[in-house]
């Protein structure tokens, strides 16, 4: 029966499988070794189909590694830190380039001679100075909002001016009327963290929405932290004299052990899911008012850890110590804002409709003043005294590597006319061939699991082309068929080698059979055409003038 019954030449063309007909799954590959190795009167009279597919994935790695063509690759535009994050499924890379306008690629040289190593801080003697009240919250000082996410902020209802558009399908055209929406606001305002809300309604009856921010903490280090914040409740506003439409804000800065980004559980009293608990992402505040369903930045319950609040117009630091952590490797620095306006905030306009022919008046709001709460500073740092090393420079990186990625060194220059290579009057005697380019240089470092890139390599479109295991996702788990034999030699010596009672001589056979089958799958995956061989060749019959 052939392999592509059921598939048509229109199918193939016109849907996105193109070229797959050269690999066959790991999936086939173990049921085929099972009908053609396993059962009565084989070499291998009985095994689980576990034990085939684990030796299958090995195999598969093996050839991964020095069989198989590497089709991985990715490109980043090289950003000013000078970095390039491993992919995911990275074992090892083939090659590294730069690529110019031309779309050509510039062949980019390991260096051995930098590294990043831990840069450790020492005191006035030298000592090592160790880890006591370092701030765990990166960005804690919110000069920017770098690493933090937050929800996003939504229209309220109050507006402040009006939009007049034609409707073009009327002659003359008549003009429409609709009011120009106020947004709240989530935004670095003066070094601190700053929510803005204003008053809205919906079918649930509540008149404000609920805003978070958040960001991950490390504590594999720690047994106990202390938690400070400095942050502000907003004022309270009235409606003429008495009238309070707005009580004063509430801010929370806490400690939880569940990604907001996945959210937390919301009981729903309206709609389909009214009476269930469902998961909710802090991302979004809708249906997140004072007091409504919907948004987990309302509720003070989702901090697990505990957390402080301010809710009474005023401004100050406050702590809580003391927190038990020992069972806990990662939690999130949780935010949330509510602003409790009231009922009587809420207003319609007296004349006109959206998008009608009749103007709206008044043309803005009466309350249009948001209420802002704001954070100055977050920290949690360790209660118990600190067991690891403290880092010279506060951007984390070694004195090395910033003296490194600050200069261009002599191999990535163009002219090479330096005390290093430009000795002698000129004889460029001693000028090591690996420097000898002016291409850039890289290092990778392990431990932080990014690239390390030259000065001269900034901002270039950078290509990774790298080698994985094959066994990143079920899709790339395929052998291709010039190795498809090796994979089956590969799998029955694995199997008889780790059997106790298998004959020795046909440990040896099935080994000798292994190496064979491998080695002329590379040079079957090599894919090597005489007629490219030839033109090649054809060029090193040139003189080489001197």
């Amino acid at each position: 029966m052939g392999l592509l019954d059921g598939t048509t030449q229109q199918g193939y063309y016109q849907g996105n499988d193109h070229g797959n007909y050269q690999f066959t799954s790991l999936d086939d590959v173990i049921t085929q070794f099972q009908i053609a190795y396993v059962g009565e009167d084989k070499i291998i009279s009985k095994i689980k189909r576990a034990d085939i597919a684990f030796h299958a994935q090995r195999g598969l790695q093996e050839l991964s590694f020095d069989t198989f063509k590497s089709c991985k690759a990715q490109e980043i535009s090289v950003p000013a830190s000078l970095q390039m994050i491993l992919p995911h499924d990275y074992v090892n890379y083939t090659k590294i380039s730069w690529v110019d306008s031309a779309g050509i690629k510039h062949p980019i040289y390991p260096t051995n001679n930098t590294s990043n190593p831990f840069s450790i801080l020492q005191d006035d003697v030298g000592d090592y100075t160790f880890i006591t009240d370092e701030n765990l919250v990166l960005n804690g000082d919110f000069t920017s909002l770098t690493g933090w996410a937050h929800s996003q902020p939504g229209t309220n209802k109050m507006w402040d001016g009006i939009n007049t558009n034609p409707r073009t399908n009327r002659k003359p055209p008549i003009p429409t009327y609709s009011v120009i929406g106020v947004f709240d606001t989530i935004a670095i305002v003066s070094g601190e963290l700053e929510f803005g809300a204003g008053w809205s309604k919906a079918s649930h009856g509540y008149v404000s929405k609920s805003y978070g921010a958040w960001r991950q903490v490390d504590l594999s280090d720690s047994n106990s932290i202390d938690l400070r914040a400095i942050a502000s409740s907003g004022g309270q506003q009235y409606n003429g004299a008495s009238q309070l439409i707005c009580d004063f804000g509430s801010i929370r800065v806490g400690l939880t052990t569940t990604d907001p980004n996945i959210g937390f559980p919301v009981l729903q009293t309206t709609g389909a899911s009214s009476g269930q608990y469902v998961t909710t992402s802090a991302l979004l505040p809708t249906g997140g008012g004072r007091g409504a369903p919907g948004s987990p930045n309302f509720y003070p319950s989702n901090f697990d850890l505990g957390y402080l609040e301010w809710d009474d117009g005023t401004t100050s630091e406050k702590e809580l110590i003391g927190i038990d952590v020992s069972s806990i490797n990662t939690a999130w620095i949780y935010v949330q804002s509510n602003s409790p306006w009231t009922s009587l905030a809420y207003e319609e306009p007296t004349q006109g409709t959206q998008h009608g022919t009749t103007p709206i008046l008044p043309t803005s709001s009466t309350n249009n003043t948001l209420q802002r709460n704001s954070v100055n500073s977050i920290e949690v740092v360790k209660s118990q005294a600190g067991t690891n090393l403290a880092t010279k420079n506060a951007d984390g990186n070694s004195t090395t590597w910033n003296n490194y990625k600050s200069n261009t060194p002599s191999e990535n220059q163009d002219d090479y006319e330096d005390d290093t290579y430009w000795k002698m009057q000129g004889n460029r005697y001693g000028l090591d061939p690996q420097h000898a380019q002016a291409n850039g240089s890289f290092y990778i470092d392990c431990v932080s699991g990014k690239i390390h890139f030259s000065s001269n390599i900034a901002g270039k479109t950078v290509i990774l082309d790298y080698i994985s295991d094959s066994l990143g996702t079920d899709g790339e788990m395929q052998v291709h068929k010039f190795a498809e034999e090796a994979m089956y030699k590969h799998i029955a010596h694995a199997i008889l080698s780790t059997r106790a009672n298998t004959q020795e001589y046909l440990v040896a056979r099935f080994k000798k059979e292994r190496f064979a089958a491998v080695r002329t799958a590379k040079l079957r995956l090599s894919n090597l055409k005489l007629e490219e061989i030839t033109q090649i060749l054809r060029g090193k019959s040139k003189q080489i003038k001197h």
